[in-house]
């Protein structure tokens, strides 16, 4: 697809020696062919035009070549050029208007807006197939104008001072009468005669001094990009030229399908103040929904949104990079304010020349020696948007730096050893052997405010989980009140049964797995309940036990960790003095490990389902545990409460000791209240993917309280209305199968192939009903050691919650949960974003610091 694309560049002239703005433009030109650079309004401004090109690569070597001549031009002249939408260093009343007819009636008409207008824009020229078809396309273009914006924000200073804005020049450059969005027009007709009306008014002296955020060029066949600062990078503009033409391409063959925007004006205004105010750094106002987002996953659903315009022109995977280069750098405006905060403005404006003539190596984010060394990351826990260690992180960097990559490399050995010694191992997916569990030197620290208000929040969650079992398989008010859907219930036969198992004092939860994941912005939200068979604490126990890192006096231990889920399990027995086994399905299992460990941990007998006869009502073992010595005696004493360790599927289909099915047997004795299960099967209903997104819902019904915690925002695609919107923005969303596992069936819209996208929008149209759709959540990263650095990867968390009871009420009545010290950080796998040991991920510890730290 051949369709041209140019730049222009203006130029901020400065004094190298000094940094300050000077009126020395016509000097420079002086030195420069006439061909490609001109004047501007004011004598310290330079203009660079890039010829149309069709390759972006082109274009690049281009506007790097207009820059190298611009910088061999001024530095003789003691001068240098800077790329930003405003010089830091300027003073007013020292730099008049060029000497030009129509720049000196500008002046005298506008006054102030002009004498002030010491800023510079980037502007990117468009083709467009016709004029009408480019007119017709602004509207479709402009709400998106706002994340190019953002993009390209480099003005945080004025006069010397920090505006507090990323780009102070889109303040100034709205005082003009005709800037800001473009609004909509129904043809170049139409256009014509606004412009000509507005220049009949006076108020502007003639049609190049429309500004609107994007407009159609006055002498060529192109849409124009005017919204943009000025951009010290010469990458920063090639990639805000390609987003712009996919834009406009995506927009002109929209028009040609009858598609016409909107007027929504004062919108497009707020959107443009968000991306001014605080560029990538913060929100910007999604175009789908008006609500603030985190500005990459704007970005990113715009360069989403383009990837068919994309790689029809060919210009995919160099705006993908660029893109993604840009949001790991942070803008312009940031980096520059870094600078002042740290050497002073004179360095902010060394920095801007450096980069502007094209230097590398002065436009990364982060710059830290040691482990940390080229360590760039949008959303870490350890490192800050200005590439600082957070203060909560800086004595435990100090420890690691001081062992060094070497100590690092001799403490996983040593670590891997221990490992091996124990059998700390796991199966991944797909693979028929079990290998070392990977457990990552740097811990993740939970500050102690920020734990409390997590165990506040969880136990808040497993009480309404609990509420919602017993109901489901009891009364089912929750269907009776319209609170839960009839589809979100068991089916008749499974709640009578279900009914059977209900007594006082049952719970149907002894342990929860909590999934929680820290968005950017939004803070620690619950991304998955684990009801069933909930893996993890003896890994979590792994991970400190082994780690070569030791932890601080101000850390919560994880000693008692045991002796708490004993005597969890022990409370669930239907009597006195109880006998508890752990039920595994053997060594073939992935967490086989765990169940060895917590059985041993705990002092109770480790069985499989081979192990067992049920006899008289009572559950027996004819075999020895697992875990006690070699030919130790069998005890025939009956069993009172199994930690069900294996799946209900495969327990249902389990054949027993004396060869016959172990299932009806178990039943009769959990129904005659002979022995009790953690946890009771029937809880993955509870656990849904689906009624995940009712959760909230449950909490207030039963609990008649507000959630403490948030989660995922989920849409349901089976729900009427919903699949439209699903499949509309099928390429932005995170899509999972409501009975997956371990991460398997999900899908990541942003980061999924068309042909991927394609299956699963077929899958969707014939079962909606079988997946839910969530808003992608802005994982925060946390370093971890590659063996040679440390490098960010996303992590989540998961933590279990006990669940004892104070009485015999059903439900959330007398439920009384304990939250367990020892959670387990999920480490995915570098360059996934799918935390999940089954999937490859690993674990780190995680330091829960107590309230006197």
């Amino acid at each position: 697809m051949a369709v041209a694309v140019g730049v222009e560049e203006e130029f901020h002239v400065v004094e190298l020696k000094s940094g300050t703005l000077v009126p020395q433009a016509r000097a420079l030109l002086d030195r420069l062919p006439e061909r490609g650079f001109t004047t501007e309004l004011q004598q310290s401004i330079v203009e660079a035009n890039s010829r149309p090109h069709q390759s972006l690569h082109e274009l690049f070597k281009d506007i790097q070549a207009s820059r190298r001549a611009l910088a061999a031009a001024a530095e003789p002249l003691g001068l240098g050029v800077v790329a930003a939408g405003t010089a830091p260093m300027a003073r007013l009343g020292t730099i008049d208007a060029t000497a030009d007819p129509r720049y000196r009636r500008m002046t005298e008409n506008y006054r102030v807006v002009a004498e002030e207008q010491l800023i510079c824009g980037l502007q990117v020229h468009v083709d467009v197939p016709d004029r009408d078809t480019g007119i017709m396309a602004m509207s479709l273009v402009a709400p998106w104008l706002p994340a190019l914006l953002a993009l390209s924000t480099s003005s945080p200073f004025w006069l010397g001072s920090d505006t507090g804005y990323a780009s102070w020049r889109t303040l100034l450059w709205q005082r003009w009468p005709t800037t800001g969005p473009a609004g909509h027009f129904r043809s170049a007709e139409h256009y014509d005669e606004v412009i000509a009306g507005l220049v009949r008014s006076g108020v502007i002296s003639d049609a190049g001094m429309v500004y609107y955020d994007v407009r159609p060029s006055a002498h060529l066949q192109t849409l124009e990009l005017r919204i943009c600062d000025a951009v010290p990078r010469a990458e920063t503009a090639v990639m805000i030229a390609g987003l712009f033409r996919a834009l406009v391409v995506d927009a002109c063959e929209a028009v040609a399908e009858g598609k016409r925007g909107d007027e929504r004006l004062e919108w497009l205004r707020a959107a443009t103040w968000r991306a001014a105010r605080s560029g990538i750094e913060g929100d910007l106002v999604h175009p789908a929904d008006g609500v603030p987002r985190p500005a990459p996953r704007v970005v990113r659903s715009l360069v989403t949104r383009l990837r068919p315009a994309l790689e029809r022109i060919g210009d995919w995977t160099d705006v993908v990079e660029l893109t993604e280069e840009a949001l790991g750098l942070g803008s312009a405006a940031h980096r520059v304010r870094r600078v002042a905060e740290s050497d002073g403005l004179p360095a902010a404006v060394e920095m801007l020349v450096a980069q502007t003539r094209g230097e590398r190596g002065s436009d990364h984010a982060a710059h830290h020696s040691g482990l940390l060394r080229g360590y760039r990351a949008d959303h870490d826990e350890m490192v800050d948007l200005a590439g600082e260690v957070r203060p909560l992180y800086r004595p435990m960097l100090t420890e690691l730096d001081r062992s060094g990559v070497g100590g690092l490399q001799r403490a996983i050995r040593a670590q891997q050893k221990k490992q091996r010694a124990q059998e700390v191992v796991f199966r991944t997916d797909g693979d028929d052997t079990h290998q070392l569990f990977p457990f990552d030197v740097v811990p993740r620290l939970v500050p102690a405010e920020e734990w409390a208000m997590l165990e506040r929040g969880l136990i808040q969650r497993v009480r309404a989980l609990e509420a919602f079992l017993h109901d489901a398989y009891g009364e089912q008010t929750s269907l009776r009140d319209q609170v839960v859907p009839a589809r979100f219930l068991p089916q008749p036969q499974a709640a009578r049964e279900g009914a059977l198992l209900s007594r006082p004092g049952l719970i149907r939860i002894g342990v929860a797995g909590i999934d929680l994941v820290k968005d950017a912005t939004k803070g620690w939200l619950v991304l998955e309940d684990n009801l069933r068979v909930p893996s993890g604490i003896a890994y979590a126990l792994a991970a400190r036990r082994l780690g070569p890192v030791r932890p601080w006096p101000t850390v919560a231990g994880v000693d008692d960790v045991a002796a708490i889920l004993a005597r969890t399990l022990r409370g669930a027995a239907p009597g006195a003095d109880p006998r508890v086994m752990v039920l595994s399905d053997g060594p073939g299992n992935s967490a086989w490990y765990e169940h060895r460990t917590l059985a041993k941990e705990m002092g109770f007998a480790l069985h499989t389902t081979d192990d067992l006869v049920v006899r008289d009502g009572r559950v027996h073992a004819v075999r020895a545990g697992r875990t006690g010595p070699e030919g130790a005696p069998v005890d025939d004493r009956p069993f009172d409460v199994v930690y069900r360790r294996i799946d209900e599927d495969d327990l249902a289909k389990a054949i027993g000791a004396d060869g016959g099915p172990l299932w009806p047997g178990l039943t009769a004795a959990a129904r005659a209240g002979n022995v009790a299960f953690a946890n009771a099967w029937g809880n993955g209903i509870a656990d849904d993917k689906a009624l995940y997104a009712l959760v909230p819902r449950l909490i207030r019904y039963y609990l008649g309280e507000e959630p403490l915690l948030g989660q995922v925002p989920t849409m349901l695609p089976g729900d009427p209305g919903v699949l439209d919107e699903v499949l509309d923005r099928l390429a932005e969303l995170v899509v999972k199968p409501v009975d997956g596992q371990g991460g398997a069936g999900v899908v990541i819209g942003p980061h999924a192939s068309p042909e991927e996208l394609a299956r699963l929008r077929a899958e969707l149209l014939v079962s909606p009903q079988n997946w839910v759709a969530q808003d992608v959540v802005q994982l925060t990263s946390h370093p971890t050691f590659d063996g040679e650095r440390l490098e960010p990867r996303v992590v989540d968390l998961r933590v279990f919650v006990c669940n004892e009871r104070e009485g015999d009420g059903l439900g959330a009545v007398g439920l009384s949960p304990t939250v367990l010290p020892a959670a387990m950080t999920r480490v995915a796998a570098g360059g996934s974003l799918i935390v999940n040991s089954s999937r490859g991920g690993g674990a780190k510890d995680t330091w829960i610091l107590r309230g006197d730290s």
